[in-house]
């Protein structure tokens, strides 16, 4: 007999709150326990055991069906409670620094995966509102965990367990995203997708093998398996926006509808083009030169009086200002974190930290150009991602050479008798789109190389003392690949 009833969402999220305060393991011992519990005594050592594995995906998840809801995890492609069109979705958040924009210091562990994109299929759809993505998303029970490192999850304890339907505001973009996505599959250009082509629903990879691909129409390429999901910037923001108590809200840039969101930036902002970067701090009563002033400038032309804008946050989108040189070139090269060695060298491609960042990241650039007197003016604004073909090309190629010097021990110093120090990672004029170079404070600003590797001191060895650390470095996008970058899109 049913604790609750399978045709109303109400009655499901109730009996689902029941979870809250229990781990993962007292869900299932409860369930053991229970002669209507869906899990077979005789199978419960190695039920849980097999739940509990890291390399299980969905583990967690499916235990909730089988020993909380009481039905069998199963492959259809219907909602979980079809009768009550409700998809059940267990997802982990952690443990953040705590920051201004983020005081209790909480994120999205990861992205939601929705429903796989059947490249053959879904291009016959009549139109979002009649997709299998929206048939799985449009009513979600979110079942939030709190992930801690170096604890299994099915110990983790259900924090909070809440119906969501994307917000209408939300709902706009997200529909925008579906249909980037479906042009791509159309114009025979799945294996083009990226996570970077869109705001809040991305087509994120979801393979069991990194070789894995799949049958596209319109094109005999094949493409990499792929499926929706909410990304993991939009459900950071729906964890501490909708989810938590006393929630900070942010200024949005769009009041009311508009058919295309980007291109509403773009025109707002373009009014403003041809005024100085001076005349528009003063227009807006910004008393000094701050180094973000570029970002607040942008927020302040789309009607944003704070420094942060929901729609940005939510997407992840990164602004950067880019200044051109009156001779046509840009100064400065795109810099991104530091690399911690460590982590670097357990990392693979397809899941590193570079590669993922340029993967979801969408870039808006505010580009700024000299006059002959010298004075920055607004020659326009876009909004970008890197192409497949760059990521698989060159910054692949780049972050791979840089990997195996550091994992392999193999990074090798020379310093000259003045203590100048050049290092064999990858540099700007070997590589067209990407290259490595310091970015800490000074030389004594380091990071700890992996353990077990040692730095090659050649020459002055008397200048570096200490063989297991390293001046931080990062990944840099060469300003000349911006610059061709910023042509493509016509600025």
């Amino acid at each position: 007999m049913k604790k609750y009833d399978e045709t109303s969402p109400e009655s499901i999220e109730s009996y689902g709150k029941g979870m809250i305060g229990k781990t993962f393991r007292e869900i299932f011992d409860a369930a053991k326990d229970d002669p209507d519990g869906f899990v077979a005594k005789d199978a419960c050592a190695d039920y849980l055991r097999k739940h509990a594995q890291k390399s299980r995906k969905g583990g967690v998840g499916n235990l909730v069906e089988e020993c909380w809801f009481g039905y069998e995890a199963n492959s259809d492609d219907r909602p979980d409670f079809p009768e009550a069109g409700v998809e059940l979705k267990v997802t982990p958040y952690k443990q953040v620094r705590k920051t201004q924009l983020n005081p209790e210091g909480f994120a999205a562990k990861e992205r939601l995966v929705l429903t796989m994109i059947n490249y053959m299929e879904v291009v016959k759809e009549k139109d979002f509102a009649h997709s299998h993505l929206w048939e799985k998303a449009q009513l979600m029970l979110l079942v939030w965990y709190l992930h801690l490192q170096g604890r299994n999850d099915i110990d983790s304890t259900v924090d909070y367990v809440q119906l969501f339907t994307p917000p209408a505001e939300d709902l706009e973009i997200i529909r925008e995203d579906y249909e980037k996505i479906l042009t791509k599959i159309r114009d025979g250009r799945a294996h083009e997708l990226s996570e970077g082509d869109t705001l809040y629903l991305g087509a994120c990879t979801k393979a069991a093998k990194s070789t894995d691909r799949r049958q596209q129409p319109y094109s005999d390429i094949l493409a990499k398996p792929r499926a929706f999901s909410l990304k993991n910037k939009y459900m950071t923001y729906v964890l501490n926006h909708y989810i938590r108590p006393g929630r900070v809200t942010y200024e949005p840039a769009v009041r009311g509808k508009v058919s295309d969101f980007e291109a509403y930036i773009i025109e707002t902002i373009g009014r403003h083009r041809g005024e100085s970067m001076e005349e528009l701090r003063k227009r807006y009563g910004i008393e000094t030169h701050p180094k973000n002033l570029g970002a607040m400038l942008a927020y302040r032309m789309l009607g944003i009086k704070g420094n942060h804008c929901a729609e940005f946050e939510k997407a992840g989108i990164a602004i950067k200002s880019i200044r051109i040189q009156e001779n046509g070139c840009i100064k400065e090269n795109m810099s991104f974190p530091p690399i911690s060695y460590q982590k670097l060298a357990k990392e693979t491609w397809e899941d590193c930290t570079f590669g993922n960042y340029l993967r979801e990241t969408r870039f808006f650039f505010v580009v700024y150009r000299e006059d002959r007197a010298g004075a920055l003016r607004l020659a326009g604004c876009c909004f970008w991602n890197v192409p497949v073909r760059d990521l698989e090309g060159d910054i692949r190629a780049v972050w791979q050479e840089t990997h195996d010097i550091i994992a392999d021990g193999r990074l090798v110093l020379d310093i000259d008798a003045k203590g100048n120090v050049t290092n064999n990672l990858p540099k700007k004029h070997g590589h067209p789109i990407a290259h490595v170079r310091p970015h800490g404070r000074n030389r004594a600003d380091t990071a700890p190389l992996p353990e077990g590797t040692y730095l090659a001191v050649r020459g002055n060895t008397a200048a570096w003392l200490d063989d297991t650390a390293y001046t931080k470095q990062c990944f840099w996008l060469n300003n000349d690949y911006i610059r061709h970058q910023l042509q493509l899109s016509g600025m």
